[in-house]
């Protein structure tokens, strides 16, 4: 077959073209992956941590619930307590001989006199005097308590307080805790943040002003230091305990500490509430 150089000439040009074509589909194939072989984007950023669980305030992170209205139930103590006790009578406390000095020269009128009849309700001794109690919260870090006789308020303050400067008080300046049992070394790591479920409130206090802790004229020094440990029970039949457990620390007048566990019953409500004011001969 003869074939002439005008059909050879098309041809050639075909194969040219179809070649050419060919090689550009083949580089335009791949530009994503050239770019990304000659630059690659950047790693996305690591997720960032969870959030700390926020820290419970005092009152939130409160293991027993303290509050409400209480009366004392005299289970020790009893014939120093329901009566005024008998001049010099000194029997179960640990004075030294400076404190029965003091004791013996105890004139309930000139207390009076004096505007000093509250001397035996202050801090080491209110929460012996029988009557009532009523814990409220004053905002998330203090805890308040007052009691109807004497009508005296103590207020207890959680976190890093500091006492304000100013004269002693009857009630001093009260630093609270919440004690909570330490887990075993073994234990699963912690749940949420929550309240504990078992715990007791430690409460120190100092700044104290000089009084009594007893009735009849038995001292306390403006040293003393009170350390107390508030200790919640529910019975089976609902019924709620509070004993607080009292440790009055002042070498002054105590040969050694002077340990006492006062107990109060939970009430309903505040209808036997009975504010009275300090006296000096009850």
């Amino acid at each position: 077959m003869t074939v002439s150089r005008r059909a050879v000439g098309l041809l050639w040009s075909s194969l040219l073209a179809a070649t050419t074509a060919s090689v550009g589909l083949g580089a335009a194939a791949h530009p994503a992956a050239q770019a990304a072989g000659a630059q690659r984007p950047p790693a996305s950023p690591p997720p960032a941590p969870a959030a700390a669980p926020r820290a419970l305030t005092p009152k939130a992170a409160a293991p027993i619930d303290l509050t409400g209205y209480w009366v004392s139930v005299v289970t020790e103590d009893w014939r120093w307590r329901m009566v005024t006790p008998a001049r010099n009578d000194f029997a179960s406390l640990p004075m030294t001989r400076e404190a029965e000095a003091v004791g013996n020269a105890w004139d309930p009128a000139k207390d009076e006199a004096a505007g000093e009849q509250c001397k035996s309700y202050g801090a080491p001794a209110v929460m012996h005097v029988p009557g009532r109690l009523h814990i409220t919260w004053q905002d998330e870090s203090t805890l308040k308590v007052e009691t109807d006789a004497g009508t005296q308020v103590r207020v207890f303050h959680f976190g890093a307080w500091a006492a304000p400067a100013g004269e002693p008080t009857w009630q001093g300046d009260s630093v609270a805790e919440w004690e909570t049992p330490e887990p075993p070394a073994n234990a699963p790591p912690p749940r949420p943040a929550g309240p504990a479920k078992f715990g007791n409130l430690k409460v120190v206090t100092t700044h104290l002003r000089p009084g009594y802790i007893r009735k009849n004229g038995a001292p306390y020094s403006a040293n003393a230091v009170l350390t107390e440990y508030w200790d919640l029970n529910v019975e089976e039949n609902g019924e709620r305990w509070l004993v607080v457990t009292s440790i009055v620390h002042d070498p002054q007048y105590l040969r050694m500490d002077w340990i006492t566990s006062p107990n109060f019953k939970a009430e309903p409500n505040g209808a036997k509430w009975d504010p009275s004011p300090c006296s000096s001969f009850w």
